[in-house]
């Protein structure tokens, strides 16, 4: 036996009752066919990147379980045809690894960029531009600096 992980994203606006019983029905599919079952995993309702069958949000549930490749396969069998699943993706579980909702990032503060060392916090950051830069117009072609190869020579074309 393996064990395989889905994560179920299922329509926000059915009822809590029905999102338990889709779970339920995976359960029941993977012990009635002789697999085991680990864990569920509720993330709860999350924003979506893009809109998903005129949905913004997804509910999202993690489950975990020991099954045959067979029992996988009627599993998401069973999952596409429900009206009720947006989308869902099975995977092979990787041992040691977290089955925890992912925390939300837009919360999370950023942290600060460290000071260089040696520099003086007190002196301000240079702000206004060299005086050779502000001397450049938009009229002007701009330079580019000589490279270091001489262009290729063309052969002229020989008259036929």
């Amino acid at each position: 036996m393996t064990t395989y992980e889905i994560l179920l994203m299922l329509d926000p606006e059915q009822a809590e009752a029905r999102q338990d019983e889709i779970v339920a029905r995976t359960r029941e599919l993977v012990e009635k066919s002789g697999g085991t079952w680990q864990s569920h995993d509720p993330w709860g309702r999350r924003r979506l990147t893009y809109p998903i069958a005129h949905k913004e949000e997804g509910v999202y549930h993690l489950v975990v379980f020991d099954a045959e490749a067979a029992t996988l396969d009627e599993v998401s069998r069973v999952l596409k045809i429900d009206d009720a699943v947006l989308r869902h993706m099975a995977t092979r579980h990787i041992a040691g690894s977290r089955t925890s909702a992912p925390r939300d990032d837009a919360a999370a503060p950023v942290p600060a960029a460290p000071a260089e060392s040696g520099a003086d916090e007190s002196e301000p950051a240079e702000s206004e531009p060299d005086e050779a830069e502000a001397a450049v117009s938009a009229d002007e072609e701009p330079e580019y600096a000589p490279t270091d190869e001489e262009p290729d020579e063309v052969p002229a074309e020989e008259e036929e």
